[in-house]
């Protein structure tokens, strides 16, 4: 089987030390493919040259998460929008992410929705995926996503509400699940509800799990046949049907042939 991580910060000073481990966790486990997110214009850059390290495994999605507005320099949206511009026909440049919107920085709330809006129109502009951050926002976030021409959408670690999750799945929009699908009936219970063929998996390293079997571990792409595993479980399918629907969901979204 083969299995893919969507929603990974491999350019995280969390694993600055640890890269290489992750890559050779992710061959060892049969994970052919991972998303480097970011979340400002250093760790864009770092995703970028980790895709350039590790080609056709690794790959790049460059933008700035609703976390680090508060920190924002002034110029660096426009930087981080002339990066993207730049590597527009980088074939390691899958989707603008991890962008979005957060309720737990109401204080910033007014650039959060500069920051967010401006690179949903970049990625109308140069026909890029999203990968969205959504805490406390799912539902305003899906309400507004439709006034854009956006070709691909992607949910990361959506939790809720369910009513935005069935309008989300008739947007078409995808959903990713990670280490969470093993133990919380909160994301069972999303997993239960969205197709098969609208969801990806993800581990959203270098972030760690309280909880068994992830328990004391650092999160590394290894976790991917247990999350696959519980999908399989909750969907009442066999594992490696699961596996290769989501390989085939991959290569959709981020319009990749994997190998």
């Amino acid at each position: 089987m083969k299995f893919v991580d969507s929603h990974i910060h491999l350019s995280d000073e969390g694993y600055s030390e640890h890269v290489d481990e992750v890559i050779t966790d992710a061959r060892n486990t049969n994970v052919v493919a991972l998303v480097s997110n970011s979340m400002d214009l250093r760790t864009s850059r770092a995703s970028l040259d980790l895709a350039d390290r590790y080609p056709g495994l690794v790959y790049a999605a460059l933008g700035i998460h609703p976390w680090n507005v508060q920190t924002l320099p002034d110029d660096e949206l426009q930087r981080m929008m002339e990066l993207i511009s730049e590597q527009k026909n980088n074939k390691a440049l899958v989707a603008i992410g991890e962008i979005g919107l957060d309720n737990k920085y109401m204080e910033i709330w007014d650039k959060q929705i500069v920051v967010f809006t401006e690179l949903l129109h970049l990625a109308e502009k140069h026909d890029l995926p999203v990968i969205i951050h959504s805490r406390g926002t799912t539902a305003q976030i899906v309400d507004m996503l439709p006034s854009y021409k956006l070709r691909k959408v992607l949910l990361h670690w959506f939790s809720n509400p369910i009513s935005a999750l069935d309008k989300a799945v008739e947007n078409g929009y995808f959903i990713t699940e990670g280490a969470p699908t093993a133990y919380s009936n909160g994301i069972r219970d999303v997993v239960r509800r969205v197709p098969l063929t609208n969801l990806l998996t993800e581990t959203d390293g270098p972030v760690r799990f309280s909880r068994p079997p992830f328990k004391g571990k650092m999160t590394t792409p290894a976790f991917m046949p247990t999350i696959v595993e519980a999908i399989a479980e909750m969907k009442k399918l066999n594992v490696v049907e699961v596996a290769d629907q989501i390989i085939r969901n991959f290569e959709g979204f981020f319009s990749v042939k994997l190998n």
